[in-house]
């Protein structure tokens, strides 16, 4: 029965790979046209919600989404989630519908395909450099600038399995007051436990999203992002705790 679930989860990991591949190639001449001005990004951003779609569906993911607020079309958010799976990044595309630019790491740029795109349309950051950080906060607000919303993960990486949820970074929440832009979290129950970075796991099922309710930032001073940033990971650390027990 473990060679069994063995070979699944080899060629589970495999299909994953396949399928980030297969709708990048069917739509190359759309995605290469749509990342040649930066103001073309919504229609780049359409389509990379069809690529999520595609693999969560391939993978045998199904999606639930509890709104406690709704985004609003035309305006600029902060959205920010847990970190646990590399379906993080289809799951929020998949969910939010107001184009959006993630923050990331540079490294996701070397996987074939993917990273191509990747690198020309989210912002990267090199966490080992302070000045990449630096340029993590110009590139974003210049891309606030232009009416998008931002997207960054606030543990600042992946933790450890055994880790529920990391310490919250500082850079979501200060952007978000500097510019004044509503905060969205978002708890993502289930990514961890059907898609993990663990190599042998996983499984399809169903993926819970809750989008709470908005964190305003209007004229809030600077030093309001220590309380806001324990606020917000608070909110979502109670919902996985809960959700544990």
């Amino acid at each position: 029965m473990r060679v069994l679930k063995i070979i699944f989860w080899i060629l589970y990991r495999v299909w994953f790979y396949i399928l980030i591949a297969i709708p990048i190639i069917v739509m190359f001449p759309f995605l290469l046209v749509s990342i040649l001005s930066e103001k073309w990004y919504p229609y780049f951003f359409v389509l990379a919600r069809i690529w999520a779609k595609f693999i969560l569906f391939g993978m045998g993911f199904r999606t639930k989404v509890k709104f406690e607020q709704q985004p609003e079309e035309g305006k600029s958010y902060m959205f920010v989630a847990n970190h646990t799976s590399m379906t993080d990044i289809m799951l929020m595309l998949s969910v939010i519908r107001n184009p959006f630019v993630f923050v990331g790491k540079k490294e996701l740029s070397k996987i074939p395909l993917f990273g191509f795109f990747y690198k020309r349309t989210c912002i990267l950051v090199d966490r080992s450099s302070s000045k990449s950080r630096m340029a993590v906060f110009e590139r974003a607000q210049q891309r606030l600038h232009q009416g998008l919303s931002i997207c960054i993960f606030p543990e600042g990486g992946v933790p450890d399995e055994s880790v529920v949820l990391d310490e919250f970074k500082d850079g979501a929440f200060r952007l978000a007051i500097d510019h004044e832009i509503p905060i969205v979290p978002m708890t993502f129950f289930d990514n961890k436990r059907l898609f993990s970075y663990t190599f042998f796991s996983g499984s399809p099922g169903l993926m819970r999203v809750k989008v709470h309710r908005f964190f305003e930032t209007k004229n809030q001073s600077p030093e309001y992002k220590k309380t806001l940033k324990s606020e917000v990971r608070e909110l979502l650390l109670n919902d996985l705790q809960t959700d544990q027990n």
